[in-house]
C-alpha cells in the first residue's frame, strides 16, 4: 500500500492520506518524479471517499509535493528537494546570524533544540 491508513484512527483520513504521502515524500521513500495512484484508485484501494483523496492531493499540491499533470496524474515533486535547500539556506543564515550577534556554537544549537521541542510540544 502507498500509504498506511486506519479507519479507526480518530486522525480525519484525508490528515491520514495527506501526512503519510508527505512523509514518504520527504524520507524520500517515494522519489521524485513518481506517479501516485489515480483519486478515484488510491480512494478504492484504502476503501474511503475519492473527494477525500482529492483533498489531500490538494493539499500536498499547495505544498508543492507533489504536481498534478492533467490526464497524466500526479506525481511527487522536484520542490521537495528545494524544501530542503530552502531549510539548509534558513539554517545557513541563521549560523551567520548567530556568529554575527556573538552567540557561540552550543548556545544557537540550544536555541535551534528548544525551537524544535517547542514545535512538536517536547518543550
Amino acid at each position: 500500500m502507498i500509504v498506511p491508513f486506519d479507519s479507526s484512527s480518530p486522525v480525519p483520513p484525508f490528515e491520514q492520506v495527506r501526512s503519510g504521502l508527505a512523509t514518504r515524500i520527504t524520507d524520500r521513500s517515494l522519489a521524485v518524479g513518481t506517479k501516485l495512484p489515480t483519486v478515484r484508485q488510491l480512494a478504492a484501494d484504502l476503501g474511503i471517499a475519492p473527494n477525500t483523496v482529492a483533498r489531500a492531493y490538494r493539499e500536498l499540491e499547495e505544498a508543492g509535493l507533489i504536481e498534478t499533470r492533467g490526464r497524466a496524474g500526479s506525481f511527487v515533486a522536484a520542490s521537495g528537494d528545494q524544501s530542503r535547500r530552502r531549510a539548509q539556506q534558513a539554517a545557513a543564515e541563521y549560523a551567520a546570524l548567530t556568529r554575527k550577534l556573538g552567540v557561540d556554537d552550543a548556545e544557537a544549537l540550544s536555541i535551534v533544540q528548544a525551537a524544535l521541542d517547542e514545535g512538536t510540544g517536547r518543550a
